[in-house]
């Protein structure tokens, strides 16, 4: 699964022309990465954070190794959205949010915020959808 998309515009770009990369983030994605790398790991309340510090550590680097100019990430809302009309056995078979994710969904929002990154979700829709249409609109306008 890709979890980053890079779009550039069409024609070839030098150093000085970067300003038109924008990297989309799919927030889900990384989260569920980070979280399943990484051993349990706990602040001293006893709140899980290992999604936390992975999702973290995968934004420095992209910032830092990419430079990236322009950067969003992207959530899911919910697990239910219009698809799951369509088609009701819709991720029938994805298991549940571990238990111990749940409390670092609020926290990786948090920490995204702090990085002064734009967040976007949408009710009903799913990262994926939502790249997608903000590539074709940032696309179309160069």
């Amino acid at each position: 699964m890709i979890s980053t998309y890079a779009l550039r515009k069409a024609a070839p770009m030098d150093e000085n022309d970067r300003k038109h990369e924008l990297f989309l983030i799919d927030g889900s994605g990384f989260i569920f990465r980070a979280f399943h790398a990484l051993p349990p790991l706990t602040r001293p309340d006893g709140t899980p954070v290992n999604a936390v510090l992975g999702f973290t550590n995968m934004l420095v680097k992209l910032i830092t190794d990419m430079h990236v100019p322009n950067i969003a990430v992207i959530f899911d809302a919910k697990r239910k959205n219009f698809r799951n009309d369509i088609y009701p056995a819709y991720k029938a078979n994805r298991l549940e949010t571990p238990p111990e994710l749940i409390p670092q969904f609020p926290l990786i929002r948090e920490a995204t915020a702090a990085f002064s990154i734009p967040s976007i979700e949408l009710e009903g829709f799913e990262a994926d959808d939502l790249i997608a249409t903000y590539a074709k609109l940032a696309h179309a306008k160069g």
